[in-house]
């Protein structure tokens, strides 16, 4: 491998920089390092093909970055003069696709305090709301989305609705809300966040087999969902190290 080393200096080192880089963000396979370190220069172009080319198809939601940033600045001039709740609805999207969610947050209040009569800016102020610590405002909005629609965002609004539950202190509502959704739906996050549940109750049996439910579903899915679910198999395996066999 030394002489190869030398035959692709310095491209061989920053082709294996680059899949150092790719292994440490996607976090696949530990094995995956190995080859890139101890084959140099073909192992890096072995993984890059196997691993990081695949991941191109993630990256088209990164590629409408600019775009929507335009998008919001033309919308944040709009909605000086033109205060409807579609515009305010639309703001909020965006400013969640850009990881803005204080100012999602906003935008959905005003979308909401125009036009109540809409569930989904109350779902996703309750996503927000969640995402940024604070389950007890999360809540009201919430029960309105599955008071009305129960399976709201194929049952991610109800499992969202039991996280929020057990974030408040409400273990008995959570525990049962989760065994509802989780008889219908496979979402990995709500069986994750069921296992969290279940860990807290000191029911550490139940919430090792939810979090390696979540690692089961692994081999049966496309490489395309696999890649999509890694930071949930992730959190899964970090799970069941913490947890007590």
């Amino acid at each position: 491998m030394g002489f190869l080393s030398y035959l692709f200096y310095p491209w061989g080192l920053i082709l294996q920089g680059l899949a150092v880089l790719h292994f440490l963000r996607r976090r696949p396979d530990t094995w995956w390092l190995w080859v890139i370190l101890l084959l140099g220069p073909i192992g890096a172009i072995v993984y890059l093909f196997a691993e990081a080319v695949p991941d191109l198809g993630l990256l088209r939601g990164s590629l409408k970055f600019f775009p929507r940033r335009k998008r919001i600045r033309e919308l944040e001039i709009l909605v000086r003069d033109n205060r409807s709740p579609g515009i305010f609805e639309e703001l909020g999207d965006l400013y969640m696709d850009d990881g803005k969610l204080t100012q999602a947050r906003a935008a959905f209040d005003h979308a909401i305090a125009a036009r109540a009569d809409t569930l989904d800016p109350f779902y996703r102020r309750g996503v927000c709301a969640l995402l940024l610590n604070d389950a007890a405002a999360a809540l009201p909005d919430l029960e309105h989305v599955v008071a009305k629609e129960p399976r709201y965002d194929f049952d991610r609004a109800a499992g969202l609705l039991a996280h929020a539950y057990a974030q408040t202190g409400q273990r008995q509502k959570a525990d049962a809300l989760f065994r509802q959704v989780t008889d219908r739906s496979t979402s990995s996050e709500t069986y994750l966040n069921f296992a969290d549940l279940l860990a807290a109750e000191g029911c550490t049996a139940e919430a090792r087999e939810w979090a390696q439910k979540v690692l089961d579903k692994r081999p049966s899915l496309p490489g395309y969902q696999r890649r999509l679910q890694r930071p949930w198999f992730r959190r899964a395996r970090k799970l069941l190290k913490q947890l007590p066999a």
